[in-house]
């Protein structure tokens, strides 16, 4: 008997790895099976996907509410346990019943007074652009007046476009024509398709955060079981300890940057109406939005909402440029460290690495989510030093490592003399 386990464990372990290597020879040079399945199984999982982040956003929220208007009612001694847990769940519904609450009323403060002056910024913004056409147009015509050799070269490089974009037009675009205007219309359908799905999945993923905000104890406790089933005693706390130190990381971070971010529109869009900008609601929303992404994002919202304000006024524009400047120092100085205080624990060149690796792999998403787990992993890349350093009793502070740090002993080998 043991003789036929040992053949079967042989077989399984052979099984396993024809298994992978035709998984990877298949991810790298072939039909690419296993990526295309992991894609269609995320799209199905959106909406639990939604629902768990937005439960992660909220939790503080419904934590907040627990302990703080409802904590008599929940620390009031009862004789039993039923009642405890009947007088727990109830407070727990009304939590998650006032965090959306919460959320609807900030929804309906968006929608009624935000977006209809957007609206209006917009629609402004559309109506001028004949009137910023002429504007740039004045100022290419003057610059090039001024400059022959400029003009000279400009023209040139016009003729080449337009002889390009003739041929193009001839040969390419008119004969595909009808497959173009099927591509556009399909691409207009698939469009509503998308947003129609998307809010699909908000929906469900609304209702799953209600779950998910409502178990949050039994969800963790039943992630703590798997990890006491997988791993040996041993092994636990570290799997907890670097667990909890990733949400820290996460949660400090997401929500973090979240509130920061919207403190910056609301402070934009409260200077830029002391000083009379134009386009005031739009530009603020791109601040707002764009201060998500670390580091770069004060210069993404910044370019656009300058050019804007400088069709309309050269002298505002600069006003702008140097209302940004104090707030983007507002915020780096005072406001972030407040609110993120040192949660991540990564220099300014680790911070840029992980988001131009981020965002040349997953987009604006990858530049955000870039940093946290860089965090991450610099967090696991150091505590693995920092163990290999105690084990072999050297100091773990990086400047011990200087130019005057410890220097290595030369090896003795102990091998033969050779005879002379």
């Amino acid at each position: 008997m043991i003789w036929k386990n040992r053949y079967v464990k042989w077989g399984l372990t052979a099984f396993c790895t024809v298994g992978a290597i035709l998984l990877f020879y298949d991810t790298l040079f072939g039909s690419h099976a296993l990526m295309a399945f992991a894609r269609k199984l995320l799209k199905a999982a959106q909406p639990v996907l939604y629902g768990a982040f937005m439960a992660y956003l909220l939790a503080p929220v419904v934590n907040f509410f627990e302990l703080r208007p409802f904590a008599q009612v929940s620390r009031k001694p009862l004789p039993r346990e039923p009642e405890r847990q009947r007088i727990s769940k109830g407070v727990r519904a009304v939590s998650i019943l006032l965090t959306w609450a919460l959320i609807l009323v900030m929804v309906y403060v968006l929608f009624s007074i935000l977006i209809p002056e957007l609206y209006k910024s917009l629609l402004q913004l559309v109506s001028n652009i004949e009137t910023y056409y002429n504007t740039i147009s004045g100022w290419v015509q003057h610059l090039l007046e001024t400059n022959p050799m400029l003009e000279r070269w400009a023209t040139l490089q016009m003729e080449n476009y337009f002889k390009l974009l003739e041929d193009w037009v001839k040969n390419d675009l008119l004969p595909q024509a009808t497959t173009l205007m099927g591509v556009v219309s399909g691409g207009v359908f698939s469009g509503v398709y998308s947003l129609v799905r998307f809010f699909g999945d908000l929906l469900v993923g609304i209702i799953v955060s209600v779950y998910f905000l409502a178990t949050k104890e039994t969800c963790a406790a039943h992630a703590r079981k798997v990890v006491y089933s997988l791993f040996s005693e041993k092994h636990v706390y570290w799997v907890l300890r670097g667990s909890a130190r990733v949400d820290d990381i996460f949660s400090g971070f997401v929500r973090g940057k979240l509130l920061d971010s919207l403190i910056i529109g609301i402070l934009c869009f409260f200077g830029c109406t002391l000083l009379k900008m134009p386009y005031t609601p739009l530009i603020s929303v791109i601040v707002g939005v764009t201060n998500i992404i670390p580091f770069f994002g004060p210069f993404l919202g910044a370019i656009p909402s300058t050019f804007l304000i400088l069709l309309v006024s050269p002298m505002k524009a600069v006003y702008f440029v140097i209302f940004a400047l104090a707030l983007q120092q507002l915020d780096g100085n005072v406001i972030g460290p407040k609110i993120l205080g040192n949660q991540t624990g990564l220099s300014s060149l680790w911070v840029i690495i992980a988001i131009l690796v981020g965002g040349s792999f997953f987009g604006l998403a990858g530049m955000f989510f870039g940093v946290p787990v860089c965090a991450c992993l610099y967090s696991l890349a150091d505590f693995l030093v920092e163990s290999r350093l105690k084990e072999k009793d050297l100091p773990m502070d990086t400047a011990a490592y200087g130019p005057d740090g410890p220097k290595p002993e030369p090896r003795v080998e102990n091998g033969p003399k050779s005879e002379e």
